[in-house]
């Protein structure tokens, strides 16, 4: 049991300075004063401190992206404090260009494996490919019925992409639809978006000729180049939920983006920030040959936040809800996730004046504590 006290809320809405009281893994009481005397009672001074919901990170590789440039280029396993020390409290793991030498089974005992160190843990069956890699051999099958999975990943519009036709695409959003209404789960397709220049048009055609919601198809990377990101502002515009990925720069930055899609009357609710942590990000020639590659850091999310405050001017509260509330409400975990309030998940930072982590809290066990790391993953001290 822990008790913070005197701290300044975001849930992510200002609710101002409260005491927190959480038990069994959830928040079980916000109030003015709350006072236990209780020895087996932990007390955090939150009276220099601000209190925020979990950093929740939609896309990240957790079993490792890359091997684009060969076997030697396989990016490693992601570690559990490398998630907590950058405040996420809830992670989405999900494969990429690398369907063969990785595998969905591996995926779901990555993700079984981060969640008995403490966090949350979901996947996306898939990665870039078609026909689809599954754990079960169905999209259906594996959303429905393993726990762990809330929806499907695939690529288009890039020179990895399986080229899928229309068809293709409206049979994967089907499954995944009503897989997910079986379920009671997201049901939604995570879309790879690349540099091609189809963009979403492939996208738009079949929600024309179809009855898929648009909340189904979710476009992440959208940010990568101009048109792109146009077309994504119209498709949020109509109702759509589009992914704005970290590591982008000067224009292109996810706080950039998001005001002008904001100046182009684009809901905030339909833009979520995400890290691609893990993942590969590579550049090639004119010939398609790999000239350059590296790793994304999962700390990107965190650094995109403090930007967006400090830089350009967002206030905490809404800078927050595209790490917290609205990515929990696309992935239909809300309010279990995603904000603060009581009977919701005791996933919770502490941060300091300058915005820093200081204390990250995951289903109510304490994993960092002024900036030192108390639960470390199985084997990161050998």
């Amino acid at each position: 049991m822990i008790l913070i006290k005197n701290v300044a809320v975001y849930s992510p809405k200002y609710i101002g300075r409260k005491d927190v009281f959480v038990s069994g893994g959830k928040i079980s009481l916000i109030d003015d004063n709350i006072n236990f005397e209780n020895k087996k009672i932990k007390i955090i001074d939150g009276s220099r401190k601000i209190l925020t919901p979990g950093f929740i990170d939609q896309h990240v590789h957790i079993t490792g992206g890359g091997g684009e440039g060969s076997f030697s280029t396989r990016a490693p396993e992601i570690t559990l404090t490398k998630l907590t020390t950058a405040g996420i409290t809830t992670v989405v793991g999900l494969l990429g260009t690398d369907g063969t030498t990785r595998s969905v089974e591996n995926l779901v005992a990555k993700a079984k494996g981060l969640k008995e160190e403490g966090i949350t843990v979901f996947v996306h069956t898939g990665s870039y490919e078609y026909p689809t890699v599954t754990l079960t051999d169905s999209i259906k099958r594996d959303i429905a019925f393993i726990d762990e999975i809330i929806g499907v990943k695939l690529a288009l519009s890039d020179h990895r992409s399986p080229n899928v036709s229309s068809d293709e695409l409206k049979r994967v959003a089907s499954d995944a639809r009503v897989a997910g209404m079986l379920s009671g789960k997201a049901g939604i397709v995570v879309l790879h978006m690349g540099d091609g220049k189809r963009g979403l048009s492939q996208v738009n055609e079949i929600l024309e000729e179809t009855e898929i919601p648009l909340k189904t198809i979710r476009p992440t990377h959208v940010n990568r180049r101009k048109e792109l990101l146009e077309e994504a502002f119209d498709y949020a515009k109509r109702g759509g939920k589009i992914d704005l990925t970290c590591g982008m720069r000067d224009d292109f930055t996810p706080g950039r983006c998001i005001q002008k899609g904001k100046e182009v009357g684009v809901s905030i609710e339909n833009m979520t920030i995400s890290s691609d942590g893990y993942g590969s990000w590579s550049k090639y020639d004119e010939s398609g040959n790999l000239v350059k590659m590296g790793v994304s850091s999962v700390s990107s999310l965190h650094e995109e936040f403090k930007n967006m405050v400090n830089e350009l001017d967002f206030s905490v509260e809404e800078a927050l809800t595209y790490i917290t509330s609205n990515v929990a409400k696309g992935l239909e975990v809300y309010p279990r996730k995603g904000c603060i309030a009581e009977d919701s998940d005791a996933d919770i930072l502490l941060l300091d004046e300058n915005l820093d982590i200081s204390t990250v809290i995951a289903n109510g066990k304490v994993m960092v504590e002024d900036k030192k790391i108390l639960v470390y993953g199985s084997y990161e001290q050998m």
